[in-house]
């Protein structure tokens, strides 16, 4: 009985190790740029859902924007500039062209080559047309005027907000009586930026959708397509709304979702760009997204997979907030506990979070997180030594008993399984676990309770920011990375197989043999895993190593029972 809830545990985690390897959606193949720079979307799901009457669809290819000509301008610059606004956290860089957004840069986040991260693309042939904060109206020709027009604003070049509150402004009117305002207001912390827009044509209020364009910019999760070692859960830029207490994430496709969503927008793996709606009553909103890929800049580089997507709300509203930054549970938490679902925890959610708040604490002692995941898996281990310890103990006397067993099953073999000898042989095999003493689910039950603690911590280490970029020994420069050299998962194999050595077994040589086989395979899996999951899991087979050593020590020798 034991060995078979062992077989199921392992069998579940390759089962789940293989889909997210394999068998989980893949990004969509990469879209043939459009002439002018165009960007197609790839995929084609929902290509049939109507667009709302008057309203641009998100996904068709727009040509880059240039200065209207068409008619003059009132207010505005003569030349395009940059306006930077420098926060304890981030850097954003706007441009009066279009007021809108040209870098999102987070100051606490590295990309690949150890600067500052960018959320927002600077690939060359990523469609920058839909610059984060771009305005689309009912009107194509207004949509293309207003966001290549060049909007005054008195702002210097540099703003600071390290201390207090700054709110940059932009206005634009031509002389036909189009005229557009937007002010962005930035905190001294967080990453949560106010966006107030007012578009007016011929003194009537019009009602736009605001685009964020292609994002995000997290090289961490542009992992080569196809590619086995490769992390098989980088997931790329990818829609997700949240109505009703849930997060729907809508996967790489393009298409519109209406509803009173709390927030809407995009994710990666460890960032998202959220459009907030946090109001006591969320207002209805329009919610249109597209995911696409665009080819590499180099042959050996991975291609961009990026997400856009925009928003308009049923009535206009005055401010409109947006977070563009890190899925932390800290920052998440400080705007609403309900954004923690942004964090793609699964369905073990409700122990991952716990045990991400447990690691944290753990780290502000120890200040390595490496070290910090040794530590939580060590306590983790200790609250569960009870249950562990009976689970041995009762596989220890299974053991004793199996030659009893043999017996009695020996001389009921010839009874096929329908006959009612069979009865006579459970019978007698019930007796012999009341005279000895042995309850054979008392070795499963126990484990059976540590079962969602092994899947919240595996999900929980998968999904973390917080060792995003993390060092540990010398060779392991990132637990949210595989282990350059191996070392870690070839350790967790042959942890896995000490440990299935030793261990107590009452099954037959078949069980026995697939037992040891389940290792092998668990080796070939973690080889493509974070060496901070894997490093959890090797100090919690050391410990089952250890505590089966102290059992076994601590108990008499097996009794050899007579048949």
């Amino acid at each position: 009985m034991e060995r078979r809830v062992l077989l199921a545990i392992s069998l579940s985690f390759l089962v789940l190790f293989a889909y997210q390897s394999y068998f989980a959606p893949p990004a969509p193949p990469p879209a043939a740029p459009g002439p002018a720079g165009e960007t197609a979307p790839a995929g084609g799901a929902n290509k049939s859902q109507p667009t709302p009457a008057g309203t641009q669809a998100l996904s068709t290819p727009v040509a880059p924007v240039a200065p209207s000509t068409t008619s003059a301008v009132v207010m505005g610059e003569g030349e395009e500039r940059e306006i930077t606004v420098e926060t304890r956290t981030i850097r954003a860089v706007f441009t009066n062209r279009g007021a809108r957004l040209r870098h999102w840069v987070l100051k606490r986040y590295q990309n690949e080559a150890g600067q500052p991260l960018d959320l927002v693309p600077a690939a060359d042939n990523v469609n920058q047309a839909l610059t984060p904060f771009s305005l689309r109206l009912e009107d194509p020709d207004q949509t293309a005027q207003v966001n290549g027009a060049l909007f005054l604003s008195t702002a210097p070049t540099t703003l600071d907000a390290t201390s207090a509150p700054v709110t940059l402004s932009f206005e634009w009117r031509d002389a036909q009586g189009l005229r557009v305002t937007k002010a962005f207001t930035l905190q001294p912390d967080g990453y949560v930026v106010s966006v107030a827009v007012t578009v007016q044509a011929g003194g009537e209020t019009l009602n736009p959708a605001l685009d964020w364009g292609p994002g995000l910019g997290d090289d961490n999760a542009l992992a080569p397509l196809g590619s086995f070692l490769a992390p098989s859960y980088s997931t790329p830029a990818q829609a997700i709304v949240h109505q009703d207490g849930s997060v729907t994430r809508l996967g790489s496709a393009q298409g519109t979702q209406s509803g009173p969503f709390l927030y809407a927008g995009i994710d990666d793996h460890y960032f998202a760009a959220l459009v907030l709606n946090d109001s006591d009553q969320p207002t209805p909103m329009q919610f249109d997204y597209t995911s696409f890929v665009v080819p590499p800049k180099a042959p050996d580089a991975p291609p961009g997979r990026y997400a856009a997507f925009g928003v308009k709300f049923q009535v206009p509203v005055a401010s409109q907030r947006f977070y563009f930054g890190p899925k932390s549970l800290d920052d998440l938490k400080a705007i609403d506990t309900e954004m923690v679902r942004v964090i793609n925890f699964g369905i073990f959610a409700w122990l991952a979070v716990p045990l991400l708040d447990a690691l944290k604490w753990v780290h502000q002692y120890i200040g390595n997180w490496g070290w910090a995941i040794v530590a939580l898996t060590m306590l983790i281990n200790l609250a569960m030594f009870p249950l562990r310890q009976k689970s041995v103990k009762s596989m220890r006397k299974m053991q004793e008993i199996q030659p009893q067993m043999k017996a009695i099953q020996a001389r009921y073999a010839q009874y096929k399984i329908t006959d009612p000898q069979r009865q006579k042989m459970n019978e007698e095999v019930m007796a012999l676990y009341k005279e000895k003493g042995v309850n054979p689910a008392s070795g499963c039950v126990p484990m059976l309770l540590t079962f969602p603690f092994l899947f919240a911590f595996y999900a929980m280490l998968s999904q973390a920011i917080e060792i995003r970029g993390a060092e540990f020994l010398g060779w392991i420069m990132d637990l949210s990375r595989p282990d350059p050299l191996y070392i870690t998962p070839l350790l967790m194999g042959a942890t896995m197989f000490w440990q299935q050595k030793i261990m107590p077994t009452s099954a037959d040589p078949v069980q026995q043999r697939v037992m040891m086989i389940m290792p092998i395979m668990f080796t070939f899996m973690f080889l493509a895993y974070p060496s901070g999951l894997v490093i959890y899991w090797t100090i919690s087979n050391l410990w089952a190593i250890g505590q089966q050593y102290l059992t076994m020590s601590l108990m008499p020798p097996p009794v050899k029972a007579k048949s």
